[in-house]
């Protein structure tokens, strides 16, 4: 740990990594409507988003290593988070037909139920904010709190 991160209160490092989920969430959407590699979403959030100051306002610093380990462990372990995910939404509805939003929602937060030692219904709760965040006056929140409960029961039932 840098002294730079150390010197951060525990609220701010809550905070980055907060920022780095919704970081994650965005970089997975766009990779997936650019074609864009990882490695090159990855550098331009880092370059331009991480700190930078949109319509006025600062956006907060992410948690970098956060941010590039969920990126990275999405793309690495996507067949299996898909497969997961698919299995908790209804049948008629595979996550190829669900929003492409909430799919990198899915995958952000399917990555860190699969590879990350945060405990699932941290993720949940996460992740289930970046919902309200994207969507503040629609029932997607719940659906992303139903969805990621079953998909979290399923990689760490151990957890619950």
């Amino acid at each position: 740990m840098s002294t730079e991160n150390a010197a951060l209160s525990g609220n701010q490092k809550r905070k980055m990594k907060s920022a780095a989920r919704l970081y994650a969430v965005q970089a997975l959407f766009q990779m997936e409507h650019s074609g864009q590699t990882s490695n090159q979403v990855v550098t331009e959030f880092l370059t331009h988003r991480f700190g930078e100051t949109y319509e006025g306002e600062e956006m907060i610093d992410g948690d970098v290593a956060l941010f590039r380990q969920v990126v990275e462990d999405a793309v690495n372990h996507q067949a299996r988070i898909d497969q997961t995910t698919d299995r908790a939404l209804v049948a008629k509805w595979p996550i190829a037909r669900i929003d492409p939003t909430l799919r990198g929602l899915f995958r952000a937060a399917g990555a860190e139920l699969v590879n990350s030692p945060t405990p699932p219904k941290v993720v949940i709760v996460e992740y289930v904010d970046i919902a309200r965040a994207f969507f503040p006056d629609g029932k997607e929140p719940k659906f992303v709190n139903a969805v990621l409960d079953h998909m979290a029961r399923e990689i760490k039932p151990e957890a619950f």
